[in-house]
């Protein structure tokens, strides 16, 4: 496993922590192998009850590394951004993330799909998908509306700014806003009382909670998954990732 994504078991919970603060928890195609990898080995380990995603006190994650998306873009459903995606989405135990400080992109879009998040009262939420040409992902487009709201959901979606944490607690997004420097110890606490509960109630109440929708979720992510690879050549996404590299302000006036 990538040393970017550091994973260990310990008292039924998997830890599973973005590592790479040197460049804001930016995530590679190798680190969403490695966190695909990772989800796989937890749903197939009789000994892991739950799985516990964290980053650092000041990031969890940037969303995509830019560099490496342009150099290594998806290559169809199974590159390992979409294996990683499917792999939370259909993740059968509780699934529980701990978020301080940016949380952009996929660093947002994979919350909706965890059972429980406990966020620093620095967390900001960002998914500034139109801003880059492209559209959501992680079947967002269906989740973020029903969670938030259509008109709340549209701010987040359609002008890709950020939202703070106590933003996020007021529409359900995270259970608890608490310093940072508590919340993976307060998120490690959490998935340690669930790994005290039996295994096969806590899958069996998750399955019925999510049956409803988990159809609706997977034909999302494909939709959003075949939009997202034909908007990635187009110009308005060309131009904004050639701003971003050229660090300039994009024009999107002639797209």
């Amino acid at each position: 496993m990538s040393t970017d994504i550091l994973s260990h078991t310990e008292a039924g919970v998997m830890t599973i922590t973005f590592n790479r603060p040197e460049r804001k928890n930016s995530i590679t195609s190798a680190m969403y192998a490695a966190l695909a990898d990772a989800m796989a080995a937890a749903e197939a380990d009789a000994s892991v009850r739950v799985v516990l995603l964290q980053g650092q006190e000041s990031i969890f994650s940037a969303g995509n590394d830019i560099g490496d998306f342009l150099n290594k873009p998806p290559a169809g459903m199974d590159s390992p951004v979409f294996r990683f995606l499917r792999g939370i989405a259909a993740f059968p135990k509780p699934l529980i993330a701990a978020v301080c400080g940016p949380a952009v992109g996929v660093g947002t879009t994979l919350l909706f799909h965890c059972d429980l998040v406990y966020a620093g009262d620095n967390a900001a939420f960002s998914m500034p998908f139109v801003n880059l040409g492209l559209c959501p992902e992680a079947a967002s487009s269906l989740l973020v509306p029903q969670m938030l709201g259509y008109h709340r959901a549209a701010e987040a979606l359609l002008l890709g700014e950020p939202f703070m944490a106590e933003a996020a607690l007021e529409v359900g997004l995270v259970n608890r806003v608490v310093p940072p420097t508590e919340a993976n110890g307060i998120a490690q606490a959490i998935a340690r009382k669930l790994a005290a509960k039996p295994l096969s109630s806590l899958v069996e109440t998750k399955r019925l909670m999510k049956k409803g929708q988990q159809a609706l979720v997977v034909q999302q992510m494909a939709d959003e998954g075949a939009s997202f690879g034909r908007m990635l050549q187009e110009p308005a996404a060309k131009e904004a990732f050639g701003a971003f590299m050229a660090k300039r302000k994009p024009d999107f006036s002639k797209v």
